[in-house]
Formats: structure tokens, sequence, C-alpha cells
């Protein structure tokens, strides 16, 4: 009677705890009907090699569900969606190198090492539970309970597979988990035949913008920098000033900028699908389909603006391995973190302050002749630690040694990520200084032959926005040149720095962008 009293308590709180996090609702996720049937039927079940092979099954079906269970209510604080194995999987490598980033190799290495530990320590631990010693006697009256219980929870699953729930706080997750990976896969399946359709009947020709000819498109991406850092009161109080004092100094220096939102593809992470949905013109909002456009040759901004006559940049700061999908997209020229002349110290995930990366940008990158840059700003990535402050005389960067006093600076993300509201501290300061200076350096370098695009990748982590959180993003459009922002405004942007925010919810599509450059600029700016 123990061990099936045992058996029943550790499996229902090994299926129903991943459903605890995800919800963050115990009252309404207490009973898992499977542990009611698993239990009681291996009690039953005679020894031999049938037995064995039932639970060498239902082991697999426990732990494998169990991780896609947790892995479901990670992704759901990561990206504001469910875990998607047919597209997810692929991602583990980028898990890691998140995790190398944050902790460092070692930490990360541990990391991987104890989820894989785990996994193998609950497999064990239900084999245990599941196949008694062959010493171990099940006597008549555990029999009938086991029988008796059997029968009840059989009952109650059957019910609840119907739509009949008979105890309002019992759920069905080993079954429910599989229906649903099994859904998203015959779904997703289908999705992608669609999407290559797409691809090859309606594609997108490459096309010369000279209504930009001769220009300096500069699009730069802000990390994390979602529509609630300006709509949240938890960040509006640090971000509001910011972008009312970025208006007052373009507009001393007889700068333009108008501010609109578009809608990201994602949430949380996956920066690179943001971009390719601006560069391709495409909706991307996962990995799957960001391979299959690469893939396909299908033509980006980057064909545009070489059309045009400029020269093509990315400047990408977060790369440190190969980047063979610079390579697709036919980049002219590609600034990756080795490529980058950087003396000072790497701060957590961040191998170099935004600051740096924008004068570095400007001294040695951007060159004489119109160029094209896609450059990916970084320091408003998490673990949002230390804060920089914004270096007014940019003479002093020089080759980035000048950051160094930063590197131990501040929290470390062990110690900052066990308090919620430092963490949401921490991310308004780091993207206020990516606004910052991102402001800053279009002082500098935007005229009247320059259209500076500046835009959030995507919305923070729903730890930061909350789960119901808009998927827009801020856009500002700046140029010394009124006659360039004019088809923005056309487009319902608004002028100043801030968005009209009440208008979130409406965003267009970040893909949008490009069709709207093409229609625009198609043709010479009067």
């Amino acid at each position: 009677m123990t061990r099936l009293l045992s058996t029943v308590l550790l499996l229902n709180l090994l299926l129903i705890a991943p459903l605890w996090w995800r919800f963050s609702d115990i009252s309404s996720h207490l009973i898992a009907w499977e542990a009611l049937v698993i239990a009681p039927l291996m009690l039953l079940l005679p020894r031999g090699r049938a037995r064995l092979i039932v639970a060498v099954g239902l082991v697999s079906w426990v732990v494998l569900a169990t991780a896609t269970n947790l892995g479901t209510a990670a992704t759901h604080m990561a990206f504001a969606r469910p875990l998607n194995l047919y597209l997810d999987l692929p991602l583990m490598s980028a898990v890691y190198n998140l995790l190398e980033g944050n902790l460092g190799q070692f930490l990360a290495v541990c990391a991987m090492l104890a989820g894989a530990g785990l996994l193998l320590g609950i497999a064990a631990g239900l084999a245990w539970l599941l196949l008694p010693p062959a010493s171990y006697v099940t006597k008549r009256i555990p029999r009938v309970v086991a029988l008796a219980l059997l029968v009840m929870a059989t009952g109650g699953a059957a019910l609840e597979l119907n739509g009949m729930r008979l105890v309002d706080s019992a759920r069905l997750p080993l079954v429910n988990i599989t229906r649903f990976q099994w859904q998203q896969v015959t779904d997703t399946h289908a999705a992608r035949r669609e999407f290559i359709a797409q691809l090859e009947d309606a594609p997108m020709q490459a096309q010369a913008l000279p209504g930009l000819e001769g220009h300096n498109v500069l699009l730069t991406f802000i990390e994390s920098y979602g529509i609630s850092a300006l709509n949240d009161p938890r960040y509006a109080d640090v971000l509001l000033p910011t972008l009312a004092e970025m208006q007052q100094r373009l507009e001393a220096r007889n700068l333009h900028v108008v501010s609109g939102m578009l809608e990201a593809p994602i949430r949380g992470g996956q920066s690179w699908l943001a971009h390719a949905t601006m560069l391709s013109g495409r909706w991307i909002d996962n990995q799957l389909w960001y391979r299959l456009m690469l893939d396909s040759g299908h033509s980006t901004l980057i064909d545009d603006f070489r059309a045009t006559g400029q020269r093509t940049l990315a400047v990408m700061p977060a790369i440190t391995m190969a980047w063979p999908e610079g390579e697709i997209y036919g980049f002219d020229e590609i600034a990756a973190a080795n490529d980058i002349d950087y003396a000072g110290p790497a701060l957590n995930w961040v191998t170099m302050p935004d600051q740096f990366t924008l004068d570095y940008t400007q001294k040695y990158l951007l060159g004489d002749s119109p160029v094209f840059v896609q450059q990916a700003l970084i320091s408003s990535h998490a673990p949002w630690t230390p804060i920089l402050p914004v270096i007014e005389d940019w003479s002093l960067i020089e080759d980035g040694r000048i950051f160094a006093p930063w590197e131990n600076a501040g929290a470390p993300p062990e110690v900052l990520w066990q308090d919620i509201e430092r963490i949401r501290d921490h991310y308004a300061w780091s993207v206020d200084y990516a606004v910052k200076v991102t402001g800053r350096w279009a002082e500098r370098v935007v005229d009247d032959k320059t259209l500076m695009i500046v835009l959030g990748d995507h919305q923070a982590a729903p730890l930061i926005t909350g789960d119901n959180a808009s998927a827009a993003v801020p856009v500002h459009i700046i140029s010394a040149d009124p006659a360039l922002l004019a088809p923005f405004i056309a487009r319902g942007f608004v002028p100043g720095t801030l968005p009209a925010l009440e208008q979130a919810e409406n965003a267009p599509r970040m893909s949008e962008l490009r069709h709207w450059l093409q229609a625009d600029f198609g043709e010479p700016i009067r």
C-alpha cells in the first residue's frame, strides 16, 4: 500500500509541477489522471517481459512529456509562446551559447549537464517505482485498492478526454502535451509547405530606390526596445524623459524626427528573426521560415540598396562565431565582434558597449561613399548588468579601454536575477542607455543625405513586460531633410520621438517597412 501511494504522489507531482510554473496557479492543477492510472496499472501487471516493455515505454513518455512541459513553461516565460518541438529543437545550441555568455563556459556546461542528469535521475527513479524488486509481494488489499483506483482514474480520464471535467483541479498533462505537440507538428508541416509555395509563387524582386540614391541609410536595431519601455509606468518614467531630451537635442541641430510603431515577429529573443523580417519584407517568426527564406535566394533590402548604388554593411557585435547567413544575405562587408578592434572588457553577455560600436562604425566603417548599414546594438540585452554611463566626450572612447572600470561593476547576473524588481530596474536603465547613445550618435552622423531608421528588435520577455503586452516596438526616423520623412508621416508616423502609444495594438507588421521603402522611394524625391 505504501509503495502504491508513494508512486501515485511522486508521479503526480512530477506531471503537475511544470503546470504550476507555466500557469502560476496551483489550485487548478492538483491531480494528474495519468498518475492515478499508471501507478496501479504497473502494480497489477504480472512480472515478465511485457511489464518491462510497458514500463520502458511509460517512463520514456513521462520523461519526454515532463521535459516538454518544462520547456513550454520556459518558452512562455522567455518568448510569450509555447514550445514547438518541430521548430525549437534546433535552437538548443543557441540556449547553450546564451548560458555561456551569461554564466561562462564552465557554469554553462554544468547547467546543461545538470539538466541531462536530472532527466536521467527522473527516468531511473520512475523505473524503480514502477518496477518493484522481485522480492516485493503485492498483498490482496493493496491489489484491490489498486484495481479500484485504476477503474476510477480511467473513467475520470475518459470523461476529461471527452470534455467533461469530473474534478475541477484534475488534468491530463501527459495526454494534453502529447496531443498539442503532435498538432503543432502537423500544423507546422502544412504551414511549411504553404510558406515554400509563397516563396516560389510570389517572390519579391529586388528594386532600386532612386529616392534614396546617394544617401546613407542607417538601419539601427536597439536590443529589447519594445513598446512596454514607453507605455508601462515601470519603465516609462525612465525612458520618456530621455526621448524628450533626444528630440530637443536633435532639433537644436536642425535634425528632424518622426516616430511610429511596428509589430515585431517575436518576443523576448531570437533577434535575427526580426532582422530577417525587416530585410526580406516577409513575416519570419520562426527558425524554419528563416532557413527557408535564406535557402530560397529571396531578395532583401540589401539587394534593393545594391541596385540603388549603396555599399552594404552589417555591424554585428554580438556575432562571435562563423555567420554564414551574413554571406547568404550578400552584404559587401560584415563587421562581427572579431572584426571590430575593441580593446576593452566584455560586459557579461555583451561583447562591447553600444557607444563603442557606434563610434567605431562612424570612424572606420561608414566611409565616404553612400552606404546601407544594418547594425544590431546589444547593450540592452539580458542580463542587463552592468549599467554604463554615456561618455559625453566621444574622443575619449578610442579603442574601448575606457570601459575597463565597468568590467566588474554592479551586481553579477547570478545575484541580480534573484530579485525580479531589480531585474526590471536594470532592464529600464540598460534600454535607456542604448536609446541615449543612439540619439547622441544620430547628432554626429545624420545630415540631409542620411536616413536613419532606429527601432527595437522585439519586446523583452514576459518577465519584464507581462503576459499580455503588445508585440509592437518603437520606430524613430531621423534626417536633416524633411522630405525624406514625409512618406512616413503619410503612413501614420507622428513628429517627435514619442509614437502614438494608443495605436500599439494596431501597429503594422515589421515586414511592411521594405514594401514602404519600395513604394515611397521607388522614384526620386522631389
